[in-house]
């Protein structure tokens, strides 16, 4: 039986991906347009991977070019100044997820694994009124799979008695790697690859048997 759910954010409890893909286009709009798109692809088929990954991998991987660590800095704050504000509208919460935790959260304990950064999400969770339903609120610059590591180590939980719900393939790897049982949300390309949710009453009736 499960116990202990993590949930990935964006995708999952916040509808943010279209807000951050344009944020990317912003952010990079001097540089030429196929080499941004190219990065783009990457962005969507990645959801799980931070914004300072996704930047030094559009420099040294599709710009070839090198990049310092303070460059990297200064692209990620500029980055959340482009999304943070926004993403605490109330409108992107996904529903469906929102129903299941402000329902469950006594009955589950519950935590937050994702790619985005760990200041910002704080900040968003705050001011979208979520923090009162996590045990904790973690993010980038740590991988998920180390943050995944460190809430099972931290609060001693069993791995059969935790899952992760994730909207991309980078969340089945960190659920893999601490092995640990994946749901897949909000993705139908994840559909017949991975034990889907297609909605919250769907996983209550799969973790209660």
């Amino acid at each position: 039986m499960i116990k202990n759910i993590i949930f990935d954010f964006d995708g999952v409890i916040l509808d943010s991906v279209p807000i951050k893909t344009e944020a990317f286009r912003k952010l990079f709009e001097k540089f030429s347009s196929d080499e941004v798109e190219k990065l783009i692809y990457y962005h969507v088929e990645n959801g799980g991977v931070s914004r300072y990954l996704k930047i030094k991998y559009f420099f040294e991987e599709i710009l070839e070019k090198s990049i310092t660590e303070e460059e990297v800095q200064k692209y990620a704050q500029n980055y959340s100044e482009l999304t943070k504000q926004e993403l605490t509208n109330p409108q992107y919460l996904i529903e469906d997820t929102l129903k299941f935790i402000q329902q469950n959260y006594q009955k589950y304990n519950m935590h937050i694994a994702s790619g985005a950064d760990e200041k910002d999400l704080q900040y968003i969770c705050k001011k979208l009124e979520l923090t009162k339903y996590f045990l904790s609120i973690n993010g980038s610059p740590i991988k998920k799979e180390k943050i995944v590591f460190r809430i099972l180590a931290n609060n001693h939980y069993k791995k059969n008695e935790t899952t992760l719900i994730g909207d991309s393939t980078n969340d089945y790897q960190a659920a893999l790697e601490n092995g640990i049982k994946f749901f897949a949300y909000n993705n139908h390309t994840l559909l017949h690859k991975h034990t889907y949710i297609k909605s919250f009453t769907d996983f209550l009736n799969d973790t209660d048997t």
